[in-house]
Parts: C-alpha cells; structure tokens; sequence
C-alpha cells in the first residue's frame, strides 16, 4: 500500500509564487533561489521558477530543509530618519531592518516604503496578500501624514496643493490639505493621499515651490501611530489586522 501525502489537492501555482505564499521570502528571492538550484519539489531540483506546484500538498526543500507555511506575522514600526527601506543597501547605509535585530522574526517585508528621508509608520509582514490590498492603488486605505514645511500656506495655496498638478505627464494630488499649525516662518500640514506614487508628496509641494522639513507617516487607515517610540516596533493586533481587510 502506498503511503505519504495525498496529491492534487490544492490550488496550482508557479513554484515561486508558492514559496512567497508561504511566507519564506519574497518572490523575486524565490526566483533567485529556485533558478541557483537550491529548491527540490517533491524529491527533484526544480529550477524554473514559473513550475506548476500544488500550494497546499507539494513537499518543498529549501537548502535541503522541509519548508512549510510560515506563523504569519503582521508588525508596525516607526521608522527613524536616515534608514533606507531595504533589505540591503548597496552603499552600507542603515537599513529598517537594523530595528527587529535579534527578533528572530524570520523573512518580513515592508508593505509601501518610506523614503530615507521620511519617518513614522511603516508596516511590515510576511503575508503577501494582506500586504497587496494594503498597497493595492485603487482599493487600499488612505493615508495621513504630517509635513513641516517652508513657508506658511493661505487657505488658497493648500486648495491648489490638493487640486493637483500634472508633472511629466503623471497628476499628483492629494485627498486632502490642511493647516496643523503655524509659527512666524515654517508651519505643519495635515495630507492624506489615497496612493503612494515615488516621493509623491515631496515632489507636489516641490512644484509649488515648498520645501519639506520633515515628513512623518502618522496613519495608514484607521491605524495610528500613535505613542509607539521612534525605531520601535510592535506587533499588530487581531483587530489591527482584520482592519486592511
């Protein structure tokens, strides 16, 4: 009588794909991984990352280890300036994984990024598909940032500012601009976007020749930072969690 796993029981998807699902790496590594000859599907070397594997049922070894669905790990931090988001810089910079240093959380992602330059929330996981909806341009939530800037705004200017401006061919705008405080030369906005194009915000104060001073992420949905100390992370709750749903 034969004996071992049942086949056929999942849905099909490239080797690749499988492996990110599982929360094991990202699927551009996978690729990598699997072309370099370091993955066996059901007992072989498999190295074409597109190859047809049963998601649920296929025996995967990764290194010659049994891989398997990973504890799926959603995180906020509050980024610091000065880290860039990446696993690796190619130029030595500090990255945002120097904050979960001796965690052991295994393989996360960022979910969006914050640039160099920019603070506050950033979110992290190993869920893919979570992660997607959150990022997804025309579904995901809204999110709230607070800019120090230049120059002090009138009421006029920041209609504009949210109206939009056609730059290279591409429209930033924002959902919505507003005035936090103000002091004699430079004050603080409240903006919420809707997307998070390439330094987006950045570049549309930019072409109403504003400049930022610092640039903080504070909400991503119904998520708030909150009283989370800078270069601290914690993990989301089921609630958290259940919101980008």
């Amino acid at each position: 009588m034969r004996s071992g796993r049942t086949r056929g029981t999942g849905t099909r998807h490239g080797l690749a794909r499988v492996l990110s699902k599982r929360g094991l790496c990202s699927r551009s590594e996978a690729e990598r991984r699997i072309r370099d000859g370091r993955v066996q599907l059901d007992g072989r070397v498999v190295r074409d990352p597109e190859h047809p594997t049963d998601a649920l049922s296929a025996v995967i070894l990764m290194d010659g280890i049994e891989t398997g669905a990973t504890t799926p790990r959603y995180l906020m931090l509050n980024k610091s300036r000065g880290l860039v988001t990446t696993l690796s810089d190619e130029r030595g910079r500090d990255t945002v994984y120097r904050c979960f240093d001796g965690a052991n959380l295994g393989w996360i992602a960022p979910v969006g990024r914050l640039d160099k330059a920019s603070e506050g929330l950033l979110l992290f996981s190993n869920d893919p598909a979570w992660a997607a909806r959150i990022t997804d341009p025309s579904t995901g939530p809204g999110k709230r940032y607070h800019v120090q800037v230049d120059c002090i705004p009138d009421a006029a200017l920041l209609a504009r500012i949210a109206q939009g401006i056609d730059i290279d061919g591409e429209h930033l705008s924002a959902v919505d601009v507003s005035l936090l405080r103000a002091g004699d030369k430079h004050a603080w906005l409240e903006i919420t976007l809707d997307e998070g194009r390439n330094r987006q915000i950045r570049r549309l104060l930019q072409a109403f020749d504003i400049g930022v001073l610092r640039l903080l992420r504070v909400a991503i949905g119904t998520l708030q930072l909150g009283e989370l100390p800078k270069g601290k992370w914690r993990l989301l709750t089921a609630a958290e969690i259940e919101s980008f749903s």
